[in-house]
Order: structure tokens, then C-alpha cells, then sequence
């Protein structure tokens, strides 16, 4: 259950009706859509350092698995989560979507899910 690393975006299924459906503006949805995002994990026991490095912008959320913990969520919205392992997944609620995000084959498979859209973004691990 190493998270740590480097990853690009390999595949996003549903991208457009999913950051529509959360109010992601138009205008960032277009620059977004063919931009290879990366991720960076940094991961010491249960205490994570989690970066989405977007278009003109980075999010970071540090966070310790289990234990509440001030997030930031793609629109770059504050709310307080407790993240969970369940099975070697990260699991937490942002206010608008259910997220998970797992290795599996050595890629960080990321899934969201609001209002019936399964948004998800495969990345291989580059570093």
C-alpha cells in the first residue's frame, strides 16, 4: 500500500460531465481536459503530503489517515474531512463527492462519484 511518488494521467473517464456536474467552471474544464496532470504523494506511515499539480494552480492536502484534517478540494474550496483506509483504499467525502484512489498494477487509480457520475483518472507512476 505505497502511495509514494510521481504520477501523469493516463486516461479520465467522465471528465467533462463530472467537473460540470461539481461546478468546475467551463473556461477550466476546456484547459483541463488534455492537460497531463500530476500527482505527487508523499507517505510516511499514515501521514500524507497529496499534490494535484493543475493548469496554473496546485493543490495540496496534508493530511493523517483517520484524524480530521483541514482539505482543499478541486475548486479550491476549504472543508474538513477524516480520511479513511478501507481495504488499501484512501477513501473521503469532499462536500460535492465520495473519492477514492488505490494502486493497482502500479498506477494510482482515483474514483469520485456525485449525482450518479463515476469520474475516473488513471495515472502511471513516472517517479
Amino acid at each position: 500500500m505505497a502511495f509514494s511518488g510521481k504520477y501523469e494521467v493516463q486516461t479520465q473517464d467522465n471528465y467533462d460531465a463530472f467537473m460540470k456536474l461539481i461546478g468546475i467552471p467551463d473556461e477550466s474544464i476546456e484547459k483541463g481536459r488534455d492537460f497531463k496532470y500530476t500527482t505527487e504523494v508523499v507517505q510516511n506511515g499514515n501521514d500524507f503530503i497529496w499534490s494535484q499539480i493543475y493548469p496554473g494552480h496546485t493543490t495540496t492536502n496534508k493530511f493523517t489517515v483517520g484524524k480530521e484534517s483541514e482539505m482543499e478540494t478541486m475548486a479550491g474550496k476549504k472543508f474538513k474531512a477524516t480520511v479513511k483506509l478501507e481495504g488499501g483504499k484512501i477513501v473521503v467525502d469532499f462536500p460535492k463527492y465520495h473519492h477514492t484512489a488505490e494502486i493497482s498494477g502500479g498506477n494510482l487509480v482515483e474514483t469520485s462519484v456525485a449525482g450518479g457520475i463515476t469520474f475516473q483518472r488513471i495515472s502511471k507512476k513516472v517517479a
